[in-house]
């Protein structure tokens, strides 16, 4: 049964652009290097698309109580686009306030929430850890909001990407979903692997859209339990490494589902799989 949506919060406040704000406050846990698997795979897989735009512009969506994550992105970002520039958008202004000192050529820091108080459409919406508070009713709305302010497709891109999840405090192990501006593409997972039993360990940072719906019958929930399945029969792979049996359990997934990366993510502890594959029923 699909849950009734509930209207997102507007706030009376006004953001950096002059807009009302929509959200609310979350708690604001961050830690530096927390989003370095999610922040690899965007370079990976999105670099060329920020090479190509003329002015490259990504948003850390409510980066928390303290800047790090907007300050290595951009780091990471210009690593393959020279060019980018980051915003960082939170909804606390005291956060702002204490992010200001931090600003550099290339950085800023504006108070906002899922209205995106930026003149321009973003190349990359980075939302981590944001969600987790929301109502499952209330994803779709927030993904609409979100693409909606992205870069369009044509002349060749494929337009903006939204990079939505969910990853534990030191960053060991995290679940994403990336959409464009017709709406959600993959789901990836990743991991550090010495710190995995089995792969379905993951399950506690499913985004919030799927992680209400880690239950039988549900296809992330089929999935999960292929996986570890796969990840016990490649048992003897142990012997090589944590490594050498992710791949092999992942290249065994590969006969039931569709994986769209290939053995090079997969070495990094990835792997991404087409959203329809994994979206919920209902």
């Amino acid at each position: 049964m699909t849950a009734r949506a509930t209207a997102l919060p507007h706030s009376r406040l006004r953001s950096s652009g002059g807009t009302p704000i929509v959200g609310t406050v979350t708690r604001g846990t961050t830690n530096p290097n927390r989003l370095r698997r999610m922040d690899r795979w965007i370079v990976a897989t999105h670099g060329a698309e920020l090479r190509r735009a003329d002015e490259p512009l990504a948003v850390d969506l409510g980066y928390g109580a303290a800047p790090w994550t907007a300050v290595e992105l951009l780091e990471r970002l210009r690593s393959v686009a020279p060019h980018a520039r980051v915003v960082g958008v939170e909804i606390e202004p005291a956060r702002v306030a204490a992010a200001l000192p931090y600003e550099r050529e290339g950085l800023v820091f504006r108070h906002g929430g899922f209205e995106i108080p930026v003149p321009q459409r973003p190349s990359l919406i980075r939302a981590a850890n944001v969600l987790r508070q929301y109502d499952e009713a209330q994803v779709a709305e927030v993904w609409a909001r979100l693409c909606g302010r992205l870069a369009p497709a044509g002349g060749g891109s494929r337009g903006g990407l939204l990079v939505e999840g969910t990853c534990d405090e030191i960053g060991r192990r995290h679940v994403w979903v990336a959409l464009g501006p017709e709406g959600p593409r993959t789901v990836t997972f990743a991991a550090r692997l010495g710190s995995l039993e089995r792969p379905s360990d993951l399950a506690e940072r499913l985004p919030k859209a799927l992680i209400h719906r880690n239950v039988p019958g549900e296809p992330v929930h089929s999935f999960l339990r292929d996986f570890d399945r796969a990840w016990a029969a490649a048992a003897p792979y142990a012997s090589y490494g944590a490594r050498q049996r992710w791949i092999r359990a992942v290249r065994d997934l590969t006969a039931d589902w569709p994986v769209v990366d290939g053995p090079a993510r997969w070495r990094q502890g990835e792997v991404t799989v087409e959203w329809g594959a994994l979206a919920p029923l209902g």
